[in-house]
C-alpha cells in the first residue's frame, strides 16, 4: 500500500501534464489523487505507520512516550487513566484517529494558502472587469520588435510580482492579441511573457503561489526575498531578452480594429479601482508585518475594502452596470478549478509527507546530490516537468527550518538561509524551461494554442540560459 500511494500520485501527474490530449481538467484529476491517496492511507493505517516512515508518527511516539515518563509519575493512577494526557494519547495511538488528526493538521495549512489565493483572483479579477489594466496597455504604441519586446518583459517582470504570474500572463496574452497579428510572432512574445512572469513572481512573496507558500510557511520573509532574489530574477529574463535582441528584427503587424469596444466602467472609476486593486494588494506584506496576522487575512482585507469601494462607485448605476461591474457578479468569474486544483495537488502531497514518502525523497537527494545547490537545481529542473507547487510542498515537507543560530549545513535551512530563497527562484523559474511547467505557461499554452514541439526548439534553451545564470548569480552573492 506504500508504493500504490505512490503509483496513485505519479499516474495522477502524468494525467494532469496530458491534461490537453486526454480531454479532461486537471482540476479533476488532482481531486481525485488528494482524495485516494488519503483514503488508501487510512484504510490501511496500522500497516503503513508501522512501518515507522511517517515522521510525524515518529515525533507523536516520542511525545507520548516522554509524557508517559514523565508526567505520569507525578499523578496517582487512578487520576491518570481518566485524565486528558491519557485520554489524548488513547485517541491519538489508534491509527484511525491519528491519520484523521493529520488530515486536520494540513488542511489548516492549505486553506489559508486558498484563502490568500481566492483573494487575489478576486482582486484582480474585479480590476479586469472594470478595465484597470488599460491604465498600462493604452501607453505602448512602439511596433518595432525588439523594443516591444523588452517593454512587454520588464511590465511582465514587474506586474507579476505586485499579482502574481498566472494573472500577469492571462493578462499580457490578452494584451498581445491586440497588439501583434501575426500568430508565430504572438507565440514568441507569449512565451517570453511567460519566462518574465515566472522571473517576477520568484522574487517576491506574492508573486508566484510557490512564494506564497513559503513566506506563508515561515520558511523565508517579504523584506529577505525581495532583496536576495531580485537580481537573480533579473538576470534570468535579462540574459534571454540580450540574446534575442541581436537576431530580431523588424516590426510587428497590428491587428486590424474590431470596431469600438464598449465599455461600463468610466476613465476616473478605471483609475481608482486600478490605484486601489494595486494598492491593497502591495499592502499585504505591511498587513502581516504589523498585525502578524497569516497573510490570507491582509488579503481578505484588501479585498473588502475594494469590494466596499466598488459598491459606493456603482450604488445608483442601472442593472446593466452593476450586472457586469459588481463583485456579486465578478466573484463568480473567478477561476475556481484552479483553486480546486491546488486543493487536490496539495491534500496529496500532504498524504505523500504524512505517509513518509517525502522524507524517503529528502535522504536520497541528501546522499546524492550532496549540497542545497544540486538539489535546488534539480528541483528547479523537475519542475519543468511537472508543477513546480508540489515540488515546493514537497521540499517543505522534506526539510524542516532549522533554528537561529544553526551553523554549517543546517545554517542553509535557517528562515531565510540560502536553501529556502534558493529554491523559490529555482522552482519559479525552472518552470519555463518547458511550456508545460508553471501555470503560466499552461494559461499561455490553452489561451493561445501554443505548441509544445515549437517551445521546446525555440524558448527552452533561452529559458536554460536564463535559469543557469540566475542560479550563478546567487551563487556568486551568497556562496
Amino acid at each position: 500500500m506504500f508504493y500504490l500511494i505512490l503509483f496513485i500520485f505519479v499516474l495522477g501527474y502524468i494525467a494532469i501534464a496530458l491534461e490537453h490530449p486526454l480531454k479532461i481538467d486537471k482540476a479533476a484529476t488532482a481531486l481525485l489523487i488528494g482524495v485516494l491517496t488519503w483514503t488508501v492511507y487510512i484504510l490501511n493505517s496500522s500497516n503503513l505507520l508501522q512501518l515507522g516512515f511517517s515522521p510525524s508518527w515518529q515525533e507523536f511516539s516520542l511525545q507520548a512516550q516522554s509524557i508517559i515518563d514523565h508526567i505520569k509519575p507525578t499523578i496517582p493512577e487512578s487520576e491518570w487513566i481518566n485524565s486528558a494526557w491519557a485520554e489524548k494519547i488513547s485517541v491519538l495511538a489508534q491509527p484511525y484517529h491519528f491519520v484523521v488528526e493529520e488530515l486536520e493538521h494540513h488542511l489548516i495549512e492549505i486553506a489559508e494558502i486558498l484563502f490568500f489565493l481566492l483573494g487575489a483572483m478576486t482582486i484582480v479579477e474585479i480590476i479586469d472587469q472594470h478595465e484597470g489594466f488599460k491604465v498600462i496597455t493604452d501607453k505602448i504604441t512602439t511596433t518595432n520588435k525588439v523594443k516591444l519586446l523588452w517593454i512587454i518583459a520588464v511590465i511582465t517582470f514587474f506586474m507579476s510580482a505586485v499579482l502574481d504570474n498566472l494573472t500577469t500572463t492571462i493578462v499580457m496574452v490578452a494584451l498581445l492579441k491586440k497588439l501583434i497579428d501575426d500568430q508565430k510572432t504572438r507565440w514568441f512574445f507569449v512565451s517570453m511573457v511567460v519566462l518574465a512572469a515566472n522571473s517576477g513572481g520568484a522574487w517576491s512573496p506574492i508573486g508566484d503561489v510557490t512564494t506564497i507558500m513559503l513566506w506563508i510557511g515561515g520558511q523565508v520573509t517579504a523584506g529577505s526575498i525581495m532583496a536576495n532574489v531580485f537580481l537573480p530574477s533579473v538576470v534570468s529574463i535579462i540574459v534571454p531578452l540580450v540574446i534575442i535582441s541581436f537576431f530580431m528584427k523588424g516590426k510587428i503587424g497590428r491587428p486590424k480594429s474590431m470596431g469600438k469596444e464598449s465599455t461600463f466602467a468610466t476613465s476616473t472609476e478605471r483609475i481608482i479601482v486600478f490605484i486601489t486593486g494595486v494598492g491593497v494588494l502591495l499592502f499585504v506584506p505591511v498587513f502581516k508585518t504589523i498585525t502578524h496576522l497569516p497573510p490570507y487575512m491582509g488579503m481578505l482585507f484588501g479585498l473588502g475594502v475594494l469590494w466596499v469601494l466598488t459598491e459606493i462607485l456603482h450604488s445608483s448605476k442601472p442593472a446593466e452596470v452593476t450586472g457586469k461591474l459588481k463583485v456579486f457578479n465578478i466573484i463568480r468569474k473567478v477561476d475556481t478549478p484552479t483553486v480546486l486544483f491546488f486543493l487536490g495537488i496539495l491534500s496529496a502531497v500532504a498524504c505523500l509527507q504524512s505517509v513518509g514518502h517525502l522524507n524517503i525523497m529528502a535522504s536520497w537527494l541528501n546522499d546524492n546530490l550532496g549540497n542545497v545547490y544540486t538539489i535546488n537545481v534539480a528541483i528547479g529542473i523537475l519542475s519543468s516537468i511537472v508543477d513546480n507547487v508540489p515540488l515546493v510542498a514537497g521540499a517543505m515537507g522534506m526539510y524542516d527550518i532549522a533554528l537561529p543560530g544553526a551553523s554549517g549545513y543546517e545554517a542553509m535551512f535557517v528562515q531565510d538561509g540560502t536553501f529556502w530563497e534558493l529554491l523559490a527562484f529555482c522552482a519559479g523559474t525552472g518552470g519555463s524551461i518547458l511550456i508545460i511547467g508553471s501555470a503560466a505557461g499552461v494559461a499561455a499554452m490553452g489561451i493561445e494554442k501554443i505548441d509544445f514541439i515549437w517551445y521546446l526548439k525555440k524558448v527552452s534553451l533561452l529559458a536554460l540560459a536564463g535559469y543557469f545564470s540566475g542560479i550563478a548569480t546567487y551563487y556568486l552573492m551568497f556562496a
